[in-house]
């Protein structure tokens, strides 16, 4: 059986090396970000001049924007897979205008990131943090595997939708255990 003109086998290889590769990007993540040793309470490192709560505050706003920049990302793909019946076809355009939008997502949740790194590292305490460090971790391992999905050729039809809603999935798993549990009053609605 053929995927596009490659073998199985083919196909085969190339989804388990990209799938290895988002794995090591994830692994990789985790170990560093358990070797982070807090030497400062996180109210004291700061995030595009905000501190203390205003840092928390900036972080929610930034993965609310990342959140909602995924939502949009979702309703787009499924308009480019012809996956919503009563939206017309999709312009020629569509596919540029995901990517961009995609792209903004991935940079709106790099300064909240980075602030969690270096302010918190993976934490494991807590099913809250455990669950919120996993994710972040597992996000950016999915967003490396779906970046090498998209340069890749011959790959079935699948991997790319199922790609990007693993992000989106993850993407709402840490907005739930981050910016929602500050605008919730520290707390997570369950």
């Amino acid at each position: 059986m053929t995927v596009h003109g490659a073998s199985q086998k083919d196909t085969t290889a190339r989804l388990v090396l990209i799938g290895v590769i988002g794995l090591a990007v994830t692994a990789t993540l985790y170990f560093v970000g358990r070797a982070i040793v807090k030497t400062s309470s996180y109210s004291s490192v700061g995030l595009f001049g905000q501190t203390g709560t205003g840092v928390l505050s900036l972080k929610s706003l930034l993965a609310t924007i990342a959140l909602g920049l995924a939502i949009v990302q979702v309703l787009l793909g499924l308009w480019m897979y012809r996956k919503l019946p009563i939206v017309a076809q999709p312009p020629k355009r569509i596919g540029i205008t995901h990517r961009i939008i995609g792209g903004l997502a991935f940079v709106a949740t790099l300064p909240v990131a980075i602030h969690c790194a270096i302010a918190y590292g993976v934490q494991v305490s807590d099913p809250r943090l455990l669950v919120h460090s996993a994710a972040g971790c597992f996000f950016y391992g999915a967003f490396a595997t779906k970046v090498l999905l998209v340069q890749t050729k011959k790959l079935p039809g699948w991997t790319l939708p199922v790609a990007g809603g693993i992000i989106a999935v993850l993407l709402l798993v840490l907005w739930y255990t981050s910016a929602l549990y500050y605008y919730n009053g520290y707390s997570v609605p369950i």
